[in-house]
């Protein structure tokens, strides 16, 4: 947390509080708040032309056209007398207008709906065996925008459907950009890259009705991943909790492949990447999920924002996992090259390399958080690619989709693109061009600019993409029999999780498969299920009412990986939701203390009362009987003093969801009556009652670093 006198609960949506009545006296544009900002200032080429990010905002007290020129009115535009119609000659309305109907630019086809923040990377130093790559020298520095997303839905879609997340990053490196597009899956649905357009029309929307929207519970998606059987490793970590995080903050990143590590004295390596999270892996439960798609389906971005907003900065380690460079690209039997595969942690270890720090909340959405274009191929001296059949395929797509989405070639040239780098790239015109060239030899060689831009050398710190032996061979479309495993790491990923975490994967395919209409594509992924384990497919297959077939391919016995699951563990509390029930007898001072032990421990209270408004004492109340659910905390505490209100049935329903979600109750002097109201036993695991509403608060907060009380979640 950062260091806070005042203790407030984000989600202001201005700098300063409004006035009652509309403003009349001319002013000059509000700051943003203390936690947003913009990308720094910098030139088309890249040079840092101002730290006064506000020479990129609106400027003056005055509303002008888009060229400066002052204007009297902008609600009624120009006609033939009051009643009369309207002039062709209000340049005004034409170019309001005109602007307004070009808002909108083509939303990406995938991660189409997402959040980004500023901040800022710093190197741990012990990467340098395995490569040169500057900014991950020791306590360097490094400016980021990091961009989580859904992978299927619309830009409207809700944030807490079960998919792939997307976890961004780009590092404005002195070295140009580096891009490390990374999943919150480590594998994906395909090895070769020619079969994306497939998986992403199998994922979307019917393209009859449109629907259903941001869900894979369809006809289509299970058509094509039971015949394609490749995608089954995938989508049992797509039905697993890890397809329903609980906040962005509480989410791993992986970057899928493998990349090819190079140091200074030119040695490889291979290497996947990892992000780890700080506060811990956690998740939704499936009713959540549902819930919070209506009552907030910004949940996600809401959150993200109001912790960095209330000082709760998120963090995760970024560490790699080191392999020989060997011929084979094989470690351990698991073919490096094949995305559907991943490397057990408990075979090679993750090696933290440096610390991700996000701490600023983007002032304008659609200029840095839609604008920003990431590219795998935006790579530094000392990380370069290997021939993963899907990676190789990005590096040509997510350049050729900017070109639509951002208007041409000059996409790098927005502000939250620009690098931190000098840039001469001899690159001219085309739309959107930024910069002011100047020479007359775009062109090498040249002598008419003195021969600039030159080359750069390996002492320059060139990039130079490493000289890796191609296999002899007739050009053919195939891939290797490494590839041909389709289940054994699904097994393992089944076999890795809790008690549990096995009832909602069952629960995820018996909900999703049960959405499908055709039987036969309900009966042939109960078959892929078979493959994978045979306490699976016998539990879906019972839900749909289904047979339970044989399997057709041996199953393996592989070891469990502990590494695999999301429970067990304790994490930090930072910017937790705490709500805080309270009535009109409520000791204001017992209130008053747990609020500021909330504030004090990282966390955020939110007060419920009966209605909205203020306490006595003037504590704010942030939350009604009547708006609270429970979705949007992570725990409950019950005061005393709120015995005549404990059968409210809003009061009543916010218990009941509670502890049915596995969270931390706490109550103490009359509220165990709530408890009662609520048919909650006072003794089940997670529910802590007592006299001091402090020692009440010390137990629930020891609580909720396990995340939740998955006691009560174990198959009886």
């Amino acid at each position: 947390m950062s260091d806070q006198t005042d203790h407030y609960v984000p989600g202001a949506p201005g700098s300063e509080p409004p006035a009652l009545d509309e403003p009349t006296e001319p002013r000059a544009p509000l700051p943003p708040k203390a936690d947003q900002t913009g990308p720094d200032v910098r030139t088309a080429t890249g040079a840092l032309a101002n730290k006064d990010q506000a020479v990129n905002a609106q400027q003056g007290e005055w509303l002008t056209t888009s060229v400066g020129a002052r204007l009297r009115d902008t609600d009624h535009s120009l006609k033939a007398g009051p009643r009369g119609p309207t002039l062709l000659q209000d340049h005004h309305l034409r170019e309001k207008i005109t602007h307004f109907d070009h808002e909108r630019i083509p939303e990406r086809v995938v991660h189409a709906r997402g959040y980004g923040v500023h901040g800022v990377f710093t190197a741990y130093g012990n990467a340098d065996p395995v490569t040169c790559a500057d900014f991950l020298q020791k306590g360097r520095e490094t400016p980021v925008f990091t961009r989580f997303s859904t992978v299927l839905g619309s830009r409207g879609s809700a944030d807490t459907v079960r998919d792939t997340r997307g976890f961004a990053t780009k590092f404005y490196t002195d070295e140009g950009n580096f891009d490390l597009v990374a999943n919150n899956i480590p594998v994906f649905f395909i090895q070769d890259g020619i079969k994306f357009p497939d998986v992403i029309h199998a994922g979307k929307p019917h393209p009859d009705r449109e629907i259903p929207q941001a869900q894979s519970a369809h006809d289509t998606f299970w058509d094509f991943v039971s015949l394609h059987t490749e995608a089954q490793h995938h989508t049992i970590w797509n039905m697993s909790d890890r397809g329903i995080p609980r906040s962005y903050r509480m989410m791993e990143g992986f970057g899928v492949h493998t990349f090819r590590l190079v140091n200074a004295a030119g040695e490889t390596s291979l290497a996947k990447f990892h992000w780890k999270p700080k506060l811990g892996v956690h998740a939704l439960v499936w009713e959540e999920a549902q819930m919070l798609g209506g009552f907030d389906p910004d949940f996600h971005r809401r959150d993200l924002a109001d912790a960095i907003e209330a000082g709760a900065f998120p963090e995760w380690e970024l560490g790699i996992q080191v392999f020989p460079d060997t011929p084979e690209q094989m470690f351990e039997g698991i073919d490096l090259l094949d995305p559907t595969k991943l490397v057990p942690e408990e075979l090679a270890e993750v090696q933290p390399i440096g610390l991700l720090h996000l701490n600023r909340n983007p002032s304008n959405y659609f200029a840095e958080t839609e604008q920003i274009a990431f590219h795998v191929g935006n790579l530094v001296r000392g990380i370069d690619v290997t021939d993963d059949p899907l990676l190789q395929t990005r590096l040509f797509s997510y350049i050729d989709t900017q070109l639509t989405r951002l208007g041409g070639p000059n996409f790098n040239q927005i502000p939250i693109n620009r690098p931190h780098a000098p840039v001469n790239d001899m690159f001219r015109d085309g739309f959107h061009q930024d910069a002011d060239h100047r020479g007359v030899a775009p062109y090498r060689p040249n002598s008419l600019d003195g021969g600039c831009p030159f080359h750069a050398g390996v002492d320059d710190k060139a990039f130079v993409e490493f000289p890796v032996p191609l296999p002899a061979g007739p050009k053919t479309r195939e891939q290797a029999a490494s590839f041909d495993d389709h289940y054994s790491q699904a097994r393992l990923f089944w076999r890795s999780m809790s008690p549990v975490e096995q009832e909602h994967i069952i629960a995820a395919y018996s909900f999703e498969l049960g959405k499908c209409y055709e039987q036969v594509i309900k009966q042939r992924q109960l078959q892929c299920l078979a493959n994978i384990d045979a306490t699976l497919c016998e539990k879906v297959a019972e839900q749909l009412g289904l047979p339970v077939p044989e399997p057709t391919e041996p199953l393996t016995e592989p070891d469990p990986s502990p590494a695999l699951s999301m429970v067990g563990g304790t994490w930090p509390p930072d910017g937790r939701m705490v709500g805080i029930v309270v009535a009109p007898g409520s000791p204001l001072e017992d209130v008053g203390a747990v609020r500021s032990a909330v504030f004090e421990a990282g966390m955020v209270p939110l007060i419920i009362a009966p209605t909205g408004g203020v306490l006595a004492d003037g504590t704010p109340g942030q939350r009604s009987y009547t708006t609270a659910r429970s979705v949007e905390l992570d725990a409950l505490l019950v005061a005393n003093g709120t015995d005549a209100h404990a059968a409210d049935p809003h009061v009543v329903l916010l218990v009941q969801e509670t502890f049915r979600h596995g969270k931390a109750i706490g109550v103490w002097g009359d509220g165990p009556s709530s408890l009662a109201a609520a048919g909650v036993d006072g003794s089940a695991p997670g529910v802590v009652t007592g006299d001091s509403a402090l020692d009440v608060l010390a137990e629930v907060s020891t609580l909720m670093g396990g995340h939740r009380v998955w006691e009560r979640h174990l198959p009886r």
